[in-house]
Parts: C-alpha cells; sequence; structure tokens
C-alpha cells in the first residue's frame, strides 16, 4: 500500500512539474499540462519571437507574411492576421495559438477558446515588452533558459540606444504607414515608443485611434521636422516624392523625408532594435540639418 501511495505520489509531482502557467497580455492566466509541442502564431512579429527563443521546430502553422527567419516560409499558413481560417487551425490540433490582441479579430480568437484551444494574447506597447513576451513564452514552451538569454541580449542591445541617445533636442516626426488611405499611429503605438527613444516626437501621438487614418491638411499642420515612410517591404520613391510639393512643411524644405523597411520596423520583434537604430540614425540626421547639435 505504502508503495502504491509513494507511486502516486511521485506522479502527482510530475505531473505537476510539468504543467506551466503565465498571464497573458490580456490579463487572462494560460495553463497548459505540458510544455506546448504544437504551436501556432497568428502574427509575423510572434513568428519571429518564438524562433528567437529556440520554439521555431515546435511551429505547426502561421498567418501570413510569416517570412521570417527563412524556414517559417516553408510552414502551414492558416490565413491572415486579420482573418484566420478556423478549420485549418483546428486540423493542425495545435496545444498552444500565439494570438495579436489589435491585430487579430477578436470574435475568432474567443471562437477558439470556446472551441478548447489555448490563446496566449500579446500586445507589446513598449520596447520592454517584447522580452517579456518571450520569456513568458519561453515558458510555455518549455525553452525558458533561451527565453532568458534572449530577454538580456534584447534589454542590453535597448540600454546601449537609450544611452546613446538620451537627453537630445526633440524632432517632431511624421511616420506614414501606409499612402491611400494616409495612416499613421499615435502615442501608444510600440513605434511611438521608438520614437521617444530616438529623441523624435510622434506628430499625431494625441489621437484616440492605434493607427489613424489622416489627411494631407493635417500633417500640414502639425508640421513634421522629418517624415519617414513605412508600407511594404519594398521601398516606396512614389511616396516620398509626392510630399515633395508642400514645401510649407519642414520636413519637406529641409529635405529630411526617408524609408525604413517595415520589416524591421513595423513589426513588434526581435528586429525592431534594427528599425529603432536606423531611425535614431535619421532623426540625428534631420536634428543636425536644424541645427539642433548638442
Amino acid at each position: 500500500m505504502r508503495l502504491v501511495l509513494g507511486c502516486l505520489l511521485s506522479l502527482f509531482a510530475s505531473l505537476a512539474a510539468s504543467q506551466v502557467s503565465v498571464t497573458d497580455d490580456a490579463g487572462n492566466v494560460v495553463r497548459l499540462a505540458a510544455p506546448a509541442k504544437r504551436i501556432i502564431s497568428l502574427a509575423p512579429h510572434a513568428t519571429e519571437i518564438l524562433y528567437a527563443i529556440g520554439a521555431g521546430e515546435r511551429i505547426v502553422g502561421v498567418v501570413a507574411h510569416s517570412d521570417y527567419p527563412p524556414e517559417a516560409r516553408r510552414l502551414p499558413q492558416v490565413g491572415g492576421y486579420n482573418s484566420v481560417d478556423l478549420e485549418a487551425i483546428l486540423a493542425l490540433q495545435p496545444d498552444l495559438v500565439v494570438a495579436w490582441q489589435s491585430g487579430n479579430n477578436a470574435l475568432q480568437l474567443n471562437k477558439l477558446r470556446k472551441l478548447g484551444l489555448s490563446v496566449f494574447v500579446n500586445e507589446p506597447r513598449h520596447l520592454e515588452d517584447i522580452p517579456k513576451i518571450a520569456v513568458r513564452l519561453a515558458e510555455l514552451a518549455g525553452v525558458r533558459q533561451q527565453g532568458v538569454a534572449f530577454a538580456g541580449q534584447f534589454n542590453r542591445r535597448l540600454q546601449d540606444l537609450r544611452q546613446r541617445y538620451a537627453g537630445r533636442k526633440p524632432v517632431r516626426l511624421f511616420y506614414e504607414i501606409w499612402r491611400q488611405p494616409l495612416i499613421t499611429i499615435n502615442g501608444k503605438h510600440l513605434m511611438s515608443d521608438v520614437m521617444r527613444l530616438c529623441g523624435a516626437r510622434n506628430v499625431f501621438a494625441d489621437v484616440p485611434s492605434l493607427a489613424p487614418s489622416v489627411n494631407v491638411e493635417a500633417v500640414l499642420a502639425a508640421a513634421p521636422e522629418i517624415i519617414v515612410i513605412g508600407g511594404m517591404a519594398e521601398e516606396r520613391q512614389e511616396w516620398l516624392d509626392a510630399w515633395r510639393r508642400w514645401r510649407e512643411i519642414p520636413a519637406v524644405e529641409g529635405e529630411q523625408l526617408y524609408f525604413i523597411n517595415p520589416d524591421i520596423m513595423q513589426r513588434h520583434g526581435p528586429r525592431i532594435l534594427e528599425g529603432a537604430a536606423r531611425l535614431c540614425q535619421l532623426v540625428e540626421q534631420a536634428r543636425q540639418a536644424l541645427g539642433g547639435k548638442q
């Protein structure tokens, strides 16, 4: 009897040790009986984070545009981030779905939960959030050490950038995500945190919507000193040229019109520090052109 009881206690202890539990960015507690072995990523940036923490081999499905690292291109796709294929997700039998709060369809995420799937929602709004998300995903995937290592490296690079650009004279910046309609970001967006890191002020920081549509008149009134274009991966020279007619905008008058590859700026993953370093260089160029050297 004692032997049986001892075996049962040992079994229960083993099961308890294998369970993992974290709280996601929506405040939901995500519990798994064991580390996830079959993960579906519903955002390109989440795919990049999973690979960065050594959980890439556990990914069984992704959404469109999950193209980095190159291995991700070979994975089955389950639709786009704003409209996923629920049947395709179920067919892949995931034990964890990594979702994007502001990018995925909330009704579809609720449907996945009702179908019994474990959903971890991430929503980085500050650069420091990315390593925190990485550590929690590493816990769920059973690769905690790799997650902690990634977080440490990310935070060191971030701190280097903070020290390099601290105390610089502010520069007014307009970031164009898309041309027609003309879309930008507000102050709660992660990219606004990148701007603050570089000593730039988002001219549309106070707009309520996370990714608002604006018009040319609003940009004229905001008088940005630097304009940065995103869009898709390829450079959009015609978007830059479209601003050149508005010589009353300080950024145009001072020839401070730039493009940054959105893959390293608009994705909320590990490569955003590359985008941050590039943006800080451009903001510094504009600062020098404006006579703002300190």
